[in-house]
């Protein structure tokens, strides 16, 4: 067989391969998108179903046969909602809830992890381990602890009692330990050295450096406050929060519930942190990004 008549066969052979590759790969990223569009789908359908649901009538929601989009739609539901579970009072304490956890915390995380990245004093080590293990215990089993002291304190129907309990962050504190590990120790020995106090190196250096931890830490910490349900039902029962302000606000006289007018508030109360999510949602990947890289 002739060297031109083989170099051709290789050629066919090399642009079959260079075929069949190109075919797996197509295939593989059809596959994939196939599969994440299925997967949201199944995440957002709930949402969708939330929706058209607020603007249902009644009549039409308890209908044997769903409908998919509202025969009629009715914007009065979220008027309706807004006014009868009284949000703006819900909204405002929840707020004010909220940031004033949010605030202390930071205050707390930030103190704390600069301690444990930068300070030296004895036993930092183990008193961070034992910080890190109190991890492995699930939250569900200080409840009832935390609970009788704040009963004892006479915090309950208070803010006091949802702020308090939840300023202590581990994750929080470990997160931004880590960040504060990647930044250079020979810049806090030199501030050392010109004579600067170490809540001027944190505030002038540190937190510049770490301020993408520092904003994924804020977005977090408020959506878990937002969030919380079984604390506020069980030390705030008579305080108007969004949590525990909704339960008996859609009912008639006879308990019959208006489930869109429901709906309606759900849909209200889910806004604020699905639009911090859709806005910030980079700040928050990159400062756990940034917290994982070393060097």
């Amino acid at each position: 067989m002739s060297k031109s008549v083989m170099s051709v066969m290789q050629e066919r052979d090399i642009q079959k391969r260079t075929f069949m590759q190109k075919m797996f790969k197509i295939f593989g990223k059809t596959g994939t998108y196939a599969f994440l569009f299925i997967m949201a789908l199944i995440v957002l359908f709930p949402f969708y179903w939330m929706i058209i649901s607020s603007l249902k009538t009644l009549p039409e929601y308890r209908q044997a046969i769903p409908t998919f989009w509202p025969k009629q739609i009715i914007w009065g539901n979220y008027a309706e909602a807004f006014s009868a579970a009284s949000l703006a009072e819900l909204f405002t304490n929840t707020v004010i809830v909220g940031v004033a956890s949010t605030l202390l915390s930071l205050v707390i995380t930030v103190l704390s992890a600069f301690a444990f990245a930068r300070l030296e004093f004895k036993g930092r080590e183990a008193v961070f381990g034992a910080m890190l293990a109190t991890m492995m215990i699930p939250g569900e089993l200080f409840t009832i602890t935390n609970y009788i002291t704040v009963t004892n304190l006479k915090w309950t129907d208070t803010f006091q009692a949802l702020i308090v309990p939840f300023l202590v962050s581990t994750f929080y504190i470990y997160l931004l330990r880590q960040n504060f590990m990647q930044i250079p120790n020979e810049l806090y020995l030199a501030a050392k050295v010109d004579g600067t106090s170490d809540i001027k190196y944190l505030w002038r250096v540190m937190i510049p450096l770490a301020l993408p931890t520092l904003i994924s830490i804020t977005i977090l910490k408020m959506m878990g406050a937002w969030n919380t349900y079984i604390w506020p039902n069980l030390v705030a029962k008579n305080l108007p929060l969004i949590t525990n302000g909704l339960r008996n606000a859609f009912t008639d006289t006879s308990g019959q519930a208006n489930y869109p007018v429901q709906m309606a508030a759900v849909a209200l109360v889910s806004a604020p942190l699905f639009l911090v999510f859709l806005f910030l949602r980079k700040y928050i990947m990159q400062g756990v990004s940034r917290s994982g890289i070393k060097g």
